[in-house]
């Protein structure tokens, strides 16, 4: 993507510079079209789950840039000889199901006959040109806050194995299932500077993005920053995929981490997520009541860090 040339347009209000969530292009002076795609294999055996998983974590794209989904095109690669068509069903009901659930119309798709199983969606929302949410606003003194608990990566690497417990396995199903859509309550209440969601760089990859377009050094408190209590334990049993290892090395020239943080927490934070959590940058006056409104409307999120400085773009990960 850095290879091909950006063209700038005075309506375009969000384009591929900043490796931000979707795009976002103004019609009116009211309205602005948020687009976005993502599509990939699935990360769970039960197909319906797949599809709700896969639609809820393209949908997020759209709650990460502070809009409405809209409209939903299907977006399928299915092996026609290998995989029987009641799967394939399955699949797009669970899509479909939590498109449903955000409000939005499923309008159509297009499909592949592919030696892989892929699924996804396109999204179309809107969103009031003035009140876009991107990765590149974040000040000085802002407090972070993560929506979600983090390892369903890891989780994932065990349900593969067949190591998770059915314990952990609906952990993480829930945590991917789960809209990251925000209580409008929330945010009238709030002035969130930046966001993201937390999905394929980790919280260490997609916090970089934000700390890079917002020009700000991000610190975290390792021991504040939830994590999903089986990732741990299988974590700690070698469960790691290499994805995380990635997002790491992606990380570490621009990573300043305390001795006294726990390794293996770093390789949680940089493990790959499917709809994570969304990471915000919440004006430092308003960071308690935002928690206290999300957790009024049965979101648990957390505090777990702070905008600290200027800077090109840095992470620090203190105790």
């Amino acid at each position: 993507m850095q290879a091909l040339p950006v063209r700038s347009h005075p309506d375009l209000l969000v384009g591929m510079e900043t490796s931000d969530d979707a795009g976002v292009y103004r019609l009116t002076p009211e309205i602005a079209l948020i687009q976005t795609v993502d599509f990939f294999t699935p990360v769970v055996n039960d197909p319906y789950t797949f599809g709700q998983i896969a639609a809820a974590n393209a949908l997020s794209d759209v709650y990460a840039m502070g809009g409405r989904p809209l409209t939903a095109l299907n977006i399928v690669c299915y092996p026609s000889k290998t995989v029987p068509q009641e799967v394939l069903l399955s699949i797009l009901t669970g899509g479909l199901d939590k498109i449903h659930e955000a409000g939005a119309l499923l309008v159509g798709g297009h499909s592949v006959d592919d030696t892989e199983l892929k699924y996804g969606l396109s999204v179309t929302g809107i969103v009031h040109p003035d009140k876009v949410l991107t990765n590149g606003g974040a000040r000085v003194g802002d407090k972070l806050i993560l929506t979600k608990p983090l390892g369903t990566g890891v989780i994932a690497t065990a349900m593969k194995g067949r190591q998770a417990s059915p314990a952990a396995e609906a952990a993480a199903i829930a945590v991917m299932t789960t809209l990251n859509r925000l209580p409008a309550a929330c945010l009238e209440t709030a002035t969130l500077h930046a966001v993201t969601d937390i999905t394929g760089f980790g919280l260490l990859g997609h916090a970089l993005e934000m700390a890079a377009a917002s020009q700000v050094e991000i610190t975290f408190s390792a021991r504040q920053v939830p994590v999903l209590a089986a990732a741990k334990e299988y974590a700690a049993m070698g469960m790691v995929p290499g994805g995380s290892f990635a997002n790491r090395r992606f990380c570490e020239k621009h990573l300043i981490v305390s001795p006294d943080v726990d390794p293996l927490l770093v390789d949680l934070f940089s493990d790959a997520q499917t709809n994570g959590g969304l990471l915000l940058a919440v004006a430092p006056d308003q960071a308690e009541a935002f928690l206290d409104c999300l957790q009024a409307h049965g979101i648990q999120g957390a505090a777990v860090g702070g905008v600290t400085g200027q800077s090109p773009g840095s992470i620090r990960l203190e105790p």
